[in-house]
């Protein structure tokens, strides 16, 4: 995995799940405000933000919903349903989706999914004859030295076989850093 400088926009839905003091970090030297609104919706390839601190790890999830149950709309027959209800247990599931390093000393706690034709959560309704729908997810992890984190590991490749690439942000008390994950690599080395 190569590492790279930290993007410095990151969307609204994330900057309501990162910690305050990441989010000065992050903010850091620029106005423009137009960050990922231009990114194509693209099946395959999902957003991961991570967000570190002493006493927590938050991790938010945007992908579009093809990459999780195949199709981009309400479910429409049992077999879609059952699709669904599949997908949201393993969503649920944080521990098993994200690995923190054991150094961290950290435990899934709160999970928010967000997406309108699933009925879940507060999303806004994908824009008027649009095919795309995605899924937003937040992901908090409760630590005793969250800071002390040198990986996490993703199991979304594992569980959702239509994902293919990961684009990751990360920040740390230690650093920023973005990455692409792609099937097999699993493993997001953290800043140290």
């Amino acid at each position: 995995m190569h590492l790279l400088p930290l993007d410095p926009f990151l969307p609204s839905r994330v900057r309501r799940g990162l910690p305050a003091m990441l989010l000065l970090a992050l903010a850091g030297s620029t106005a423009l405000g137009i960050a990922h609104a231009g990114k194509a919706h693209e099946h395959g390839v999902a957003r991961l933000d991570i967000a570190v601190e002493a006493a927590r790890v938050v991790i938010e999830l945007d992908t579009p919903l093809d990459n999780l149950v195949g199709f981009e709309r309400a479910p429409r027959t049992d077999a879609e349903r059952a699709a669904v209800a599949a997908a949201v247990a393993r969503l649920r599931d944080a521990a098993t989706l994200f690995r923190i390093d054991g150094a961290a000393g950290c435990t899934a706690g709160k999970v928010e999914l967000a997406s309108a034709p699933l009925g879940l959560g507060k999303a806004p309704a994908p824009a008027q004859g649009s095919a795309h729908a995605d899924l937003e997810g937040s992901f908090e992890f409760g630590c005793t030295a969250g800071a002390q984190a040198g990986f996490v590991e993703v199991g979304l490749f594992e569980a959702f076989p239509r994902l293919k690439r990961l684009e990751v942000q990360v920040a740390t008390p230690r650093g920023q850093a973005k990455a692409t994950l792609r099937r097999p690599n699993a493993r997001i080395t953290l800043p140290r």
